[in-house]
């Protein structure tokens, strides 16, 4: 893998269907598996296999159709997690064991009532264990935001020991600022022994609205993996958004990092996961919402018929989206109605124009937005109608 590449590992259906009322069964995970398989993440995590028979299931049967993604169950630090986590993966062509355990004072001393050695030979008892199942293990360092720098390197040192392949550090409450989750990551890459046999993965919450910042620090700071969801759902606030970080680093080529994301497939994808877990994704959500590219200020409306760059910095096409649109309403500029009714057949001179919007900003006031239906209601009772069709 190259240095400058970041692998992208989806959780949609691990912790993006820990949302209430976002159960999926296992019909519906292995069409979106192939479908995240088909996008170009490089891990997808396909549930908690322990949990139950449904997850159970689930797992095994993703193992069986993904072809290029490795493959990943999740686990506690408990050896029978472990060994059915490895049951479920046996048909993966690249499976990988997730394992890990709490390492904030707050689950140390309230979750598990145990100390911070105990903690640490817990971590290395468990990647020991998974290394006997998978050659890649990764571990999971829970509410690492919290966790005090020192002993979290501590514990990272122990799983590479162990045999960890990749090193998750979680800001589980979304609590850390960018700046603090940046030198996290930075405080691990230059102080844990052994750091060089192991990649280091961002999973951020985004309790703060700072997830996707958070992970983008911290790749930027030597993280070679992102964590994240479809659209970024997950528990409470939701994870990181998987679309949102991979146009971050494919609109800022600067940092000089990539991922093997299909990007042209997001808002299909997007829509398929939004379908399948009955989830509605707000008109405001970056890249893959109804409005992402949608403009209904006639001082925006005119730039971007101009030139689209005037006010996107992405092109709809590149994230699967046909075109922008020109949404009307009483903020719409003449350049506006000019343009929408060219899309329906109707060429307007300056002149015409003019008469018509008058009649339009009338009819705008009365109504949100107006649809092709409504403009031809408009320019068909005015006054300039016949020179128009006769033109």
């Amino acid at each position: 893998m190259s240095n400058n590449n970041i692998q992208i590992f989806d959780t949609t259906l691990r912790d993006g269907e820990q949302v209430p009322g976002c159960k999926l069964n296992t019909e519906q995970k292995v069409i979106i598996a192939e479908q995240l398989d088909q996008l170009g993440v490089d891990v997808i995590e396909s549930g908690f296999p322990v949990s139950s028979p449904g997850d159970f299931k689930s797992v095994q049967e993703i193992s069986k159709i993904v072809k290029n993604a490795t493959v990943c169950g999740l686990t506690r630090a408990v050896e029978n997690d472990i060994k059915v986590a490895a049951e479920a993966l046996q048909f993966a062509k690249k499976p990988r064991i997730h394992t890990g355990i709490g390492t904030s004072d707050s689950h140390i001393l309230h979750k598990f009532k145990s100390n911070k050695e105990a903690i640490i030979e817990r971590a290395f008892a468990a990647v020991k264990y998974a290394k006997s199942f998978v050659e890649d293990v990764e571990f999971y360092a829970e509410d690492a935001g919290r966790t005090e720098n020192e002993y979290l390197a501590r514990v990272c040192e122990a799983a590479i020991k162990a045999g960890a392949t990749v090193l998750n550090i979680p800001d589980t409450t979304g609590y850390c600022l960018p700046s603090e989750y940046g030198a996290k990551i930075k405080y691990l890459k230059e102080n844990v022994k052994g750091i060089e046999k192991a990649i280091l993965s961002c999973h951020c919450h985004n309790d703060l609205g700072l997830a996707t910042a958070n992970s983008i620090e911290g790749v930027i700071n030597g993280a070679r993996q992102i964590e994240c969801t479809i659209n970024g759902i997950g528990e409470r606030a939701g994870n990181t958004a998987l679309e949102e970080v991979v146009m971050v680093l494919k609109q800022h080529p600067y940092l000089n990092l990539d991922t093997n994301i299909k990007t042209e497939m997001l808002y299909g994808i997007s829509q398929l996961v939004s379908d399948s877990m009955g989830i509605y994704t707000q008109p405001n959500k970056a890249i893959v919402g109804a409005n992402a590219f949608a403009h209904s200020s006639g001082i925006h409306q005119d730039g971007v018929i101009k030139n689209r760059e005037t006010y996107e910095i992405i092109d709809p096409k590149d994230v699967g989206v046909t075109e922008s649109a020109i949404v009307l309403t009483a903020r719409s500029g003449r350049a506006a109605l000019a343009y929408r009714s060219k899309n329906i057949g109707y060429e307007l001179t300056k002149l015409q124009l003019d008469e018509i919007y008058a009649s339009f900003l009338t009819f705008a006031d009365k109504k949100k937005e107006i649809n092709d239906a409504d403009i031809h209601q408009i320019i068909e009772s005015s006054k300039v109608y016949q020179q128009i069709i006769s033109a």
